[in-house]
C-alpha cells in the first residue's frame, strides 16, 4: 500500500512540473524511453531560439500539450521499471537527438564528450591509481576546482592532504557576498558533471552557489579532511628528494613545512583584488569598500553612493542596490556590452526541481543541451574574417549580426534616452571583453536618482569624485568595483621550481603561460587548476574545463605509478610550442581587437586568461595526457639497469 502511495504521489509531482519542463528536453526524453521516431520527426520538431535554453521549442500550443501529455506516461512506465527503449545512446543517436532538439547541426566530433559527461552523470568512477606506498598529493585551496580534484583523488585512492585558508569550502563562493552576487551562467551548468546542484534559481546567487560546494564537499566525504584556515606562505621543489617543500601558516599563526610528492594548485583566479590606482582613492572621507572585500556593514540606505567600474560585479551590485540609496553615481572607464537576462532572478518551479531530481535522463538531456547553447555555439563568430569590410565595428558578418541585435535590444531598453545610448553603446565588437547579461542595468540607469558618468574618475579630493571628463561627484560611499588581479596566476602563493628559480620570475610577473593551462616548463610534479588561458571568454561550462585539468593530472599521476615515476616535468619545446601555437590562435580571435582594452591580455599586450580552444578541442587534449611531452626520472631500483645516478627521459641528467 505504501508503494502504491508513493507513486501516486510521484505521478501527481511529475504531472505539476511538466507545464513548466523544458519541452526540447522532453522531445529528447521520450524517444529515448520509448525509442518512437515520432518524437524526433515533423511536427515536433523545435525552432531556433535567439536567445536561451527555448523552454517552448518555438512549437504550437497544441503540440506543446501533446508532448507534455505523452511525456506523464512515458515517465511513469519508467518509474514502474519498464525497459527503457534506448538505455545506452550511441555517438550517431546523440548527435542526431541534440541537432533536432537544438534546431541546428551539432558537429559529430562532439558525440564522445556528450557520451563521457553522460558516464559521469551516472556516477562512473575510473579504476584505482597505483602509487608508491607514502606517495601523496598536496590541494592548495577547497573551493570550486579544490573540491572537484579533492573527490577525484579520493575516489581513485590516492592519498592527499588539502588546506585552506578560509574557515569554509567555496572559495570565491564564500569570500564574495556583495548584493547582487551570483553566476552568469546557468545553474544546470555551474555544477560538476558527477553532482546536480538542485537549484532555486536558473542562475543562482552566492549564498545557494556556496551551499552547493558545502553539500558537495559534505556527501563526497571530503568535508572533514580539509585542514581549514591553512595558508601556503611558499612551496618549493626540492630538486635531490624530488619532493615539494610547502611552508604553511596554520591557525594558531605558527608554520609548518609538508613535504608532498606532488602539488596541486586550486587557489582560482578571482583572489586578489586589483585597486585602481586614482590619488586620493584611499584617502575618501567615507566608507570605501572593494566588491571582493564587500562588508555589510557599510550603510546605504539613503546615502549618495560613488560606483567606480561597469563590468561583471558592477552590473550586479548597482540594479541590486539602486532602490536603497539616495543618489548613486556610476564612472564607466569604457563601455561594455549586455545580453538580454531572459531567466534573471527567475525560480525554479519547485516542481521542476522535482523533475530534475527524481528523473536523472531528463537532468542528463536537459544540461546536454544547455552545454552546446552556453559552450560552443559562439566559438565561431569570435573568429576574424581577414576579408570583412568592417573590422572595426565587428569581426567577421555573424559577429555583426549580433552587434545589430544586441544594439536593437539596448535601443530597446533605454528607448527616449539618446543621451544614454550615446554612453553605452561600445564601439568596439561584441564579445571583445566579457559579454555582460543585463539583470536591470539599462533600467537601473533610467532611474532619475542615477547617473551615468561616461569617463573613469582621474581622482578624490575629499568626498568628490572627479572624472577624466571634468565631472564631479559627491558621495558618502565610494564602491570600487575594479575587479582583479587576474593577470598574475598562482600570485597568493610563491611557488619555486628547479634552480630556485619563483614562477614569477620565469613568468616575468604577468607574462603567464603554461601547458594545457596545467603545467609549467621548470617545475617538476607541479599541477595548477584554472591556469594560463582556461578562462572561457566566449561562455561556457568552466566546471567542465577543471574536470578535463582535473582528468589530465589524474592521467599523468596513474602513468606516474605505472612507470615508476619519482618525477615529470614539461619539456621547455613542448610548452613553448604550445603557447605560440595559442598565441597565434588568439591573433585570429576577437580578443586580439585593437579597439578595446580587456584584463584578458597582460601588460604587453599578449592574452593570458582565456582560452582559444573550443571546448572539445580542450577536452580532446586533456582527456590522457602523453608522457612524452615530459621529462622523466624512474624510481632508484625500480629496474635492475636503472643507473646510479638517475636520468631524465631525453639523456639530460636529472640534475640539469
Amino acid at each position: 500500500m505504501a508503494d502504491s502511495r508513493d507513486l501516486e504521489l510521484f505521478r501527481q509531482r511529475i504531472a505539476e512540473a511538466l507545464p513548466s519542463a523544458n519541452i526540447p528536453t522532453l522531445l529528447l526524453l521520450l524517444y529515448q524511453f520509448t525509442g518512437q521516431e515520432r518524437w524526433l520527426s515533423p511536427p515536433f520538431i523545435p525552432v531556433k531560439s535567439r536567445w536561451d535554453e527555448n523552454d517552448s521549442g518555438g512549437l504550437a500550443v497544441e503540440l506543446q500539450m501533446e508532448i507534455r501529455d505523452a511525456a506523464l506516461p512515458a515517465i511513469m512506465a519508467w518509474r514502474h521499471g519498464a525497459h527503457i527503449a534506448k538505455p545506452e545512446l550511441s555517438a550517431n543517436e546523440l548527435t542526431r537527438m541534440l541537432s533536432i532538439s537544438e534546431a541546428e547541426p551539432i558537429p559529430p566530433e562532439y558525440a564522445d564528450m556528450m557520451i563521457h559527461k553522460l558516464r559521469r552523470y551516472s556516477g562512473a568512477v575510473p579504476d584505482p591509481v597505483c602509487l608508491p606506498d607514502g606517495f601523496r598529493v598536496l590541494i592548495i585551496g577547497a573551493g570550486m576546482s579544490g573540491l572537484a580534484a579533492a573527490i577525484r583523488l579520493r575516489q581513485l585512492g590516492i592519498s592527499y592532504i588539502q588546506i585552506e585558508k578560509q574557515d569554509h569550502t567555496g572559495g570565491v563562493w564564500h569570500s564574495h557576498h556583495y548584493p547582487g552576487c551570483g553566476v552568469d551562467t546557468p545553474g544546470h551548468l555551474y555544477a560538476y558533471t558527477f553532482a546536480g546542484g538542485n537549484w532555486s534559481k536558473f542562475f543562482p546567487l552566492q549564498r545557494e552557489i556556496d551551499d552547493y560546494f558545502n553539500r558537495v564537499a559534505r556527501e563526497f566525504g571530503i568535508e572533514s579532511s580539509i585542514r581549514y584556515c591553512t595558508e601556503c606562505i611558499v612551496s618549493r621543489y626540492d630538486e635531490e628528494s624530488r619532493s615539494w617543500h610547502s611552508r604553511l601558516r596554520l591557525p594558531d599563526g605558527t608554520q609548518e613545512t609538508l613535504v608532498t610528492n606532488v602539488v596541486i594548485s586550486a587557489v582560482g583566479g578571482f583572489t586578489t583584488p586589483k585597486w585602481p590606482n586614482i590619488p586620493g582613492l584611499r584617502d575618501f572621507e567615507g566608507p570605501v569598500v572593494h566588491t571582493s572585500e564587500w562588508d555589510p556593514e557599510v550603510a546605504l540606505d539613503g546615502k549618495r553612493v560613488a560606483v567606480i567600474g561597469n563590468g561583471a560585479s558592477a552590473i550586479q551590485v548597482v540594479p541590486a542596490i539602486a532602490d536603497r540609496v539616495g543618489a548613486l553615481a556610476i564612472f564607466q572607464r569604457s563601455r561594455q556590452w549586455a545580453a538580454p537576462f531572459a531567466k534573471f532572478r527567475m525560480p525554479v518551479p519547485e516542481p521542476v526541481q522535482f523533475l530534475l531530481r527524481e528523473v536523472p535522463h531528463y537532468e542528463w538531456l536537459y544540461r546536454l543541451r544547455l552545454s552546446w547553447i552556453f559552450d560552443s555555439q559562439v566559438h565561431e563568430a569570435l573568429q576574424k574574417d581577414p576579408a570583412w569590410p568592417h573590422p572595426d565595428r565587428s569581426v567577421n558578418a555573424v559577429n555583426d549580426g549580433q552587434r545589430e541585435t544586441y544594439t536593437r535590444y539596448i535601443e530597446e531598453q533605454l528607448a527616449g534616452r539618446p543621451d544614454l545610448l550615446a554612453k553605452v553603446i561600445p564601439p568596439y565588437p561584441p564579445f571583445g571583453k566579457r559579454m555582460l547579461l543585463d539583470n536591470g542595468w539599462y533600467k537601473t540607469l533610467l532611474k532619475p536618482h542615477v547617473t551615468l558618468i561616461d569617463a573613469a574618475a582621474e581622482r578624490v579630493e575629499g568626498s568628490s569624485i572627479h572624472g577624466i571628463n571634468g565631472e564631479k561627484h559627491e558621495a558618502d560611499v565610494l564602491i570600487v568595483a575594479s575587479g582583479y588581479d587576474t593577470t598574475r596566476f598562482l600570485l597568493p602563493v610563491q611557488v619555486v621550481g628547479r634552480k630556485g628559480l619563483t614562477v614569477r620570475e620565469v613568468w616575468n610577473d604577468d607574462d603567464c603561460q603554461a601547458y594545457l593551462g596545467t603545467v609549467v616548463a621548470g617545475f617538476p610534479n607541479f599541477f595548477m587548476l584554472y591556469g594560463p588561458n582556461t578562462a572561457l571568454g566566449h561562455r561556457g561550462n568552466f566546471m567542465f574545463t577543471i574536470e578535463s585539468q582535473i582528468d589530465y593530472v589524474l592521467s599523468v599521476l596513474r602513468q606516474m605509478g605505472e612507470e615508476k615515476l619519482d618525477e615529470v616535468e614539461c619539456r621547455h619545446e613542448v610548452y613553448q610550442r604550445y603557447n605560440e601555437t595559442i598565441q597565434e590562435m588568439h591573433q585570429r580571435m576577437i580578443w586580439s581587437h585593437p579597439g578595446m582594452s580587456t584584463y584578458f591580455r597582460n601588460d604587453r599586450g599578449r592574452i593570458v586568461t582565456n582560452s582559444p580552444w573550443r571546448l572539445i578541442d580542450y577536452w580532446n587534449l586533456t582527456k590522457e595526457a602523453n608522457l612524452a611531452d615530459y621529462h622523466t626520472v624512474r624510481h632508484l631500483g625500480s629496474q635492475p639497469d636503472v643507473p646510479a645516478e638517475p636520468v631524465r627521459e631525453g639523456g639530460q641528467p636529472a640534475h640539469q
